[in-house]
């Protein structure tokens, strides 16, 4: 039997927004079409909702509900580029995968089969929710049936991982949703409530000939897909075959120079099959092959998607003209030269600036920034440059976990009444000498120069950790003659001071 899964992230446009605004996660927040008092609420949060607020709500109605309310548009291109990422992620557990056009966040998968390759279907839609949550950092909720609308209709009713056995099982929980999680126009949802239909059980009973003459065909599709009348076929978006171009040399080539204009030769039809596609180069493989067997592979990815061979060519220029080459870029002569050459592209969608007529240019270019980022990951590697994300810990240096950084964001500066204090924390805690019963000078942490300790805050315990080890810090915060302010802690079980980091 065919086996379906409904992948749903609620509100995606809302979640891209507060991944943008971080700060705003425990506000209440909407999405609006049009950052203007007449723009039309299109989602919210929580938080918006105890306060009355509801999709199709004039932005000003909303204020004069919640004066607290954050609100801000998603371009359509950012939700867009959003689902091509994620189906890109989804295909690495099926090759079927099928976004919904209509409403984006919104993705059916092919399940058939993929009993054999996991233990069940529930820890396959458990390995997707927790790689979506992981990678993408979105939420989302797994329901695995049989068809398209049963399985859509209960993914909107739940916020966890769903597997159905037998159709009837799915077709019993999809007739108990109620309407207003289904995407019904706040008008048709308040006209079934008066006639006492609030579930989707209730909307299939109403009889057939008025469905069409009182809410108009749009609701008489969504009645006959409840019904079952209408089945929409399965239809997922294959990916494209990856451009690729390969060539054999008669002689082995040891020169980078003369490498990389043959590589250019490779590239030059691969971006122009992509310039038809209406694409830009997202990401080059280079696989070659040296004469005595070795091979080596390296990937790129440019700043933002671009057809520019010259800057395709530079970037491979810095990776290949490493320190652990295999072959010198000034010589012609190399202990072992390339035999075969590959070269592997990938192209996405190119995004479009907007046109700021009547606003000054920003003083700082973050399109150059973000080129001189992919020429230092060119050199340096993919992990070269890198970014704090706030994780969950139990001690300050578990605080945080570093992953690579793509693109610089634009900063977001706030209005504060007064500067906060900003703790820098140390990689590594710096040990420091044990303390002499008898301190004549006062305590020297920084040595001579910054003078003795003059005030110490504290102490503040973490103590716990049993899981691996038992640990048992006393934090303090301690103020030097010459006005330097250190974050310090003793550590009960080895008997010894650290400095964790510093306060500025």
């Amino acid at each position: 039997m065919h086996r379906l899964a409904c992948v749903d992230l609620p509100a995606l446009p809302l979640q891209l927004l507060l991944r943008q605004y971080p700060q705003w996660k425990t506000l209440p927040t909407a999405v609006v079409d049009c950052d203007k008092p007449q723009g039309r609420i299109l989602s919210v949060n929580k938080a918006a909702r105890s306060s009355k607020i509801l999709p199709g709500m004039r932005y000003c109605s909303a204020l004069s509900l919640c004066g607290e309310l954050r609100a801000a548009e998603v371009p359509s291109a950012d939700i867009q580029q959003a689902v091509e990422e994620i189906v890109d992620q989804l295909r690495q557990f099926t090759p079927g995968v099928e976004p919904a056009d209509d409403e984006p966040g919104v993705f059916w998968l092919n399940a058939s089969g993929l009993g054999l390759l996991y233990e069940s279907l529930f820890e396959w839609a458990s390995l997707i929710h927790r790689t979506l949550r992981d990678n993408k950092r979105v939420d989302s909720t797994v329901i695995v049936g049989f068809t398209k609308f049963n399985t859509y209709a209960v993914a909107k009713s739940h916020t966890e991982i769903v597997t159905f056995k037998r159709p009837e099982e799915e077709h019993g929980a999809a007739q108990s949703v109620l309407l207003e999680a289904l995407n019904l126009s706040p008008s048709v949802r308040g006209t079934l409530e008066k006639l006492g239909v609030r579930t989707v059980g209730d909307f299939v009973n109403l009889p057939t000939d008025g469905i069409e003459k009182r809410f108009g065909e749009e609701v008489r599709r969504l009645y006959r897909l409840a019904r079952g009348d209408l089945q929409i076929p399965f239809s997922p978006s294959l990916p494209e075959d990856p451009l690729q171009q390969h060539a054999s040399f008669d002689r082995a080539e040891s020169n980078l120079h003369r490498l990389l204009i043959l590589i250019g030769r490779l590239l030059h039809p691969l971006l122009q099959r992509l310039e038809k596609r209406g694409q830009a180069l997202v990401e080059v493989r280079l696989d070659l092959r040296f004469e005595y067997g070795k091979e080596r592979i390296e990937k790129l990815r440019p700043a933002a998607p671009t057809n520019d061979l010259t800057q395709i060519i530079d970037l491979l220029h810095l990776r290949l003209d490493r320190g652990d080459r295999s072959f010198v870029a000034n010589s012609s002569v190399a202990s072992d030269g390339v035999t075969d050459a590959s070269v592997t592209v990938r192209g996405g969608k190119t995004k479009r600036a907007q046109l700021d007529l009547f606003s000054e240019a920003p003083p700082r270019n973050s399109s150059a920034a973000n080129r001189a980022l992919a020429r230092l990951r060119a050199e340096l590697g993919e992990t070269a440059i890198v970014r704090p994300r706030q994780s969950d810990g139990h001690l300050p240096e578990a605080l945080f976990s570093w992953e690579p950084l793509r693109e610089i964001q634009p900063a977001k500066p706030r209005d504060v009444e007064c500067g906060a204090l900003v703790r820098r924390i140390y990689t590594r805690p710096i040990l420091l000498p044990a303390r002499p019963r008898h301190e004549p000078d006062g305590w020297l942490l920084r040595g001579l120069e910054q003078g003795p300790v003059t005030r110490v805050l504290g102490p503040y315990i973490v103590s716990g950790a049993w899981w691996r080890q038992s640990i048992h810090r006393e934090y303090h915060f301690a103020e030097t003659q010459k006005g330097e302010l250190l974050w310090t802690y003793y550590d009960r079980l080895r008997r010894r001071w650290f400095i964790q980091g510093r306060v500025e």
